[in-house]
């Protein structure tokens, strides 16, 4: 059984293509998932935790470009990037280069004990880009959950005080003071408590679903409910995602992040950008938080930092970042070397290759195709999201409750005919898209073809 994409788009991404030589087209050869896979698959339920789930269980072999190639020899196309992570494509060229050099000469020797220049390089590089041209420092991590909790001791640190904000909908990881910063209880809190205490939830701005709320007025809401809750003396930080990754791809209305961080400042309270998921080109530009020329007092980074290799940072203003004692943050393999390799050539990437550019160019085309099929269907109750980071929440059309069901089925739909996507959202029924910005103009309409398709058929 061999599908492939018919479609005559021509254009092509300016990013790298990467990975091993694989032609950039979908290609199934078997059922999905194929027979090989589903030995591997028997294989993991004998070997691997239960709980380590696997969205669609075929087993990779190769990668690069916008594909996926699997052991039994069937090329998907790549609409996950891995949760964002391979933003510059699977075995980006400068990134095979530079982590190849590096293993070549020493692969750990722990910052902490011996240090090295690229940590140095790094922390460097983030400082110079991230949002704002006051001085900053930089500490490295290996995942975006570990710098979630460094960003929360340091902010406890600096102003002394205990409480910490999160919002609804928000995601920020599965340790257990992350799983209680994060709102959505199945799958990721349920049955792991008791929580770390001293955090509280406030009201996100969610336009598809606020009757019309502005950003300034959501603000107002979420500012009151902290001030009568938590009290402003108490609170050591809000941390919030520029456009929720987990919860929906939910970007607030324009004029709430500003304005959070606005009384935040005017309160001793830390204002931390979690942009783990939105950072480093994904929303087109190199930082979400960008787009309302927003300036955090801390910023959070991981997923697409190092090209697919684990690394994540906390990034903020000198005073903060320099209160904690000597010895008070670190790690055995935060910063590693070969990940620090890995997290230059990939930044040099994004800045040198055009990618800000692609990616808006990609999240063109994904929402002129997303909202003609929402201008015929209107189970496709909203279409958003910024750049590479686009996502469709399915509803009844009648009364625009969540639609999971409906999720399930297109998603698996396309899974089956070879396109990986993922659902997120709160009520489990958002389709999100987190291509990697070397994906050909060609394997996008092919991709978005298939969950036409699905929809329709579902």
């Amino acid at each position: 059984m061999s599908t492939s994409s018919s479609s005559t788009t021509t254009s092509a991404p300016t990013v790298p293509v990467g990975g091993p030589s694989l032609p950039q087209k979908r290609d199934l050869v078997t059922a999905i998932p194929g027979p090989r896979s589903l030995e591997l698959l028997e294989r993991k339920k004998q070997s691997v935790a239960a709980a380590i789930g696997i969205t669609l269980p075929v087993f990779v072999e190769a990668a690069g470009g916008g594909v996926l190639r699997d052991v039994d020899g069937n090329t998907l196309i790549d609409f996950g990037s891995g949760i964002a992570v391979t933003g510059v494509g699977n075995s980006a060229p400068a990134v095979v280069e530079a982590v190849t050099a590096q293993v070549a000469q020493f692969t750990h020797t722990c910052f902490m004990i011996n240090g090295y220049e690229s940590y140095i390089e790094v922390a460097e590089k983030l400082n110079e880009i991230t949002p704002g041209t006051h001085e900053k420092r930089t500490a490295l991590f290996n995942s975006g959950a570990e710098a979630v909790e460094n960003a929360i001791k340091i902010a406890r640190y600096f102003t002394g005080k205990q409480a910490v904000v999160a919002f609804d909908h928000a995601y920020h990881g599965r340790t257990n003071l992350t799983m209680g910063l994060t709102a959505k209880s199945m799958p990721y809190k349920s049955g792991f408590g008791p929580f770390a205490s001293e955090i509280y939830r406030a009201p996100m701005s969610y336009p598809f679903r606020d009757g019309g709320i502005s950003g300034e007025d959501a603000a107002a809401r979420a500012i009151l409910q902290i001030e009568k809750q938590v009290g402003a003396s108490n609170l050591a930080a809000i941390i919030i995602e520029p456009i929720q990754g987990e919860g929906g791809f939910i970007e607030p209305a324009p004029g709430f992040l500003p304005a959070l961080a606005e009384w935040a400042t005017a309160n001793n309270v830390i204002f931390i950008a979690d942009e783990v998921q939105t950072g480093f080109a994904r929303t087109g530009d190199l930082f979400a938080s960008n787009h309302e020329n927003l300036v955090p007092d801390i910023m959070v980074t991981a997923k697409g930092i190092a090209g697919g290799l684990p690394l994540s940072a906390v990034t903020g203003r000198a005073d903060v970042m320099d209160a904690a004692h000597v010895g008070g943050l670190g790690g055995t393999y935060g910063g590693n070397p070969i990940a620090c390799a890995a997290a230059l050539a990939t930044i040099r990437t994004f800045e040198e290759s055009g990618a800000i550019e692609r990616a808006r160019e990609i999240g063109t085309i994904f929402r002129g195709r997303l909202n003609g099929l929402r201008a015929g269907d209107p189970r496709i109750g909203d279409v958003r999201g910024r750049g590479a980071m686009i996502a469709m929440e399915l509803v009844d059309p009648t009364t625009k409750e969540p639609d999971a069901a409906l999720t399930s089925k297109v998603a698996a739909a396309a899974h089956a005919a070879g396109v990986v996507v993922l659902t997120c959202g709160t009520y489990g029924n958002v389709i999100r898209f987190l291509p990697p910005l070397s994906i050909s103009g060609e394997l996008i309409a092919d991709g978005l073809d298939v969950v036409r398709d699905a929809l329709a058929n579902a």
